[in-house]
């Protein structure tokens, strides 16, 4: 039996509430080695599920990127933000990851009146109210559209920086840590977009 999409009955809530664009927001590459931290955020329009989207984890790369084209073709607006590496590593992942959060939200071309947030934390002193959703991703349309949005938009950015540093691999790891990165790591050292803050040699490689 096929596990049930996302749906609206969060933002049913918010817009009966009043709150007419409730965004969902959600980021991608946490647990990653190399390359930014980015989150997405998503107004879709009151009532609209778009086909496809899921929590952007169950979706392989073609479906993502298909879905991906859906969403800008039906939201009312769509928000990035990303912490580059340097950030990271100047206020640590989880602080990096709340502020590409807020940078997403505030790159909405028309301003959210609400905020969904996958996870259970909120970037500090938000001006816009908000929610947070523990696995917001698998039960929030918008929360899941906006997974999608950040991981399309930052593995396109790894696609694009694997041509300057092949050896790392991230045209297929997109800066995750795999074997095969930590043993580039190892030959090679960090490239200039390693998380230098992150524990880029393993004890070892077994």
């Amino acid at each position: 039996m096929p596990e049930p999409s996302p749906t609206l009955t969060l933002e049913k809530r918010r817009w009966d509430q009043g709150f007419d664009y409730v965004a969902g927001v959600d980021e991608a590459g946490r647990g990653c080695l190399a390359g930014p931290v980015v989150a997405g955020a998503v107004i879709l329009p009151k009532g609209v599920t778009v086909p496809g989207v899921n929590d952007s984890k169950k979706l392989n790369a073609a479906q993502r990127e298909e879905t991906f084209e859906a969403i800008r073709r039906h939201a009312v607006a769509v928000g990035v933000g990303m912490c580059s590496p340097e950030q990271i590593d100047a206020m640590n992942i989880l602080w990096a990851a709340m502020e590409a959060m807020r940078r997403a939200a505030a790159d909405l071309a028309r301003p959210p009146d609400f905020l969904l947030i996958d996870g259970n934390r909120c970037f500090p002193d938000s001006p816009w109210p908000y929610r947070t959703v523990v696995q917001g991703d698998a039960r929030s349309q918008s929360i899941a559209a906006a997974s999608i949005v950040a991981k399309v938009t930052r593995d396109r950015l790894m696609h694009l920086l694997h041509e300057e540093f092949p050896v790392y691999g991230w045209r297929q790891n997109v800066g995750y840590p795999t074997r095969a990165h930590y043993a580039a790591l190892t030959r090679h050292g960090p490239s200039p977009y390693h998380r230098r803050s992150f524990r880029l040699l393993p004890r070892d490689l077994r």
